[in-house]
């Protein structure tokens, strides 16, 4: 049996799942989340909508690309576009989490904007600026590209244990233990290749949202 994929312009198979019917939702994961981090979701919203949810690039059982210059902001936005495209959906609701509201915001920025026809019917934005403010952007790149380099030489099982504890995750564990180890042993399956370059190619060359203003601000869909 041949998995679900979208082919994207640049032949990397996107891995998707979806399930009810009615008006498209797409939900887009953070980097140390895939597809399953949207269970608890695509459980719910199925009921009354077509949900699909989909590992990015970097992300089994999603393509690999072993090149880190593969991983930018733009290939990232446009992988979204191909899943849009590729399902033949004009229009969706598009909730992304961290790494993917940021996808998403860039989605609304190049596809969503007056004159054009729009292809989000709204962007959900969970936790989208880490890293973005002027004081902290350049030492977030520099440490997305130390951390693309620890990834590199310890694995995936050593970052869940020391990044996937760290101090903005430990609040789910003690909110959700069961919800938390779910998250860690999925987060120790990923592929370390996968997710050295999305950290060194796309979060460690992310521009800042401050920079961003007017182009955010032409975005003609709900926010």
């Amino acid at each position: 049996e041949t998995m679900p994929t979208i082919r994207t312009d640049d032949n990397v198979n996107l891995y998707f799942e979806e399930a009810g019917a009615g008006t498209p939702v797409i939900f887009v994961h953070e980097f140390a989340g895939d597809h399953r981090s949207w269970e608890p979701q695509m459980r719910h919203f199925a009921r009354r909508y077509r949900c699909i949810a989909y590992s990015a690039r970097g992300y089994l059982p999603s393509d690999v690309p072993e090149h880190p210059d593969r991983y930018s902001q733009a290939r990232v936005r446009d992988d979204l576009l191909a899943l849009l495209d590729g399902l033949g959906i004009e229009r969706a609701h598009i909730v992304g989490c961290s790494m993917g509201a940021f996808a998403a915001l860039h989605f609304g920025m190049a596809y969503c904007t007056s004159g054009e026809k729009s292809r989000a019917l709204s962007l959900t934005l969970v936790g989208c600026g880490s890293g973005a403010h002027p004081a902290a952007h350049e030492r977030f790149k520099q440490e997305s590209v130390e951390l693309a380099s620890m990834i590199r030489h310890h694995g995936m099982a050593y970052v869940a244990a020391t990044y996937g504890h760290g101090p903005a995750r430990v609040q789910y564990q003690s909110k959700d233990p069961r919800g938390f180890a779910e998250y860690v042993a999925q987060l120790a399956e990923h592929s370390a290749q996968g997710s050295a370059n999305t950290m060194q190619g796309y979060q460690g060359r992310r521009p800042s949202l401050y920079a961003l203003t007017p182009q955010m601000a032409a975005i003609d869909v709900p926010v």
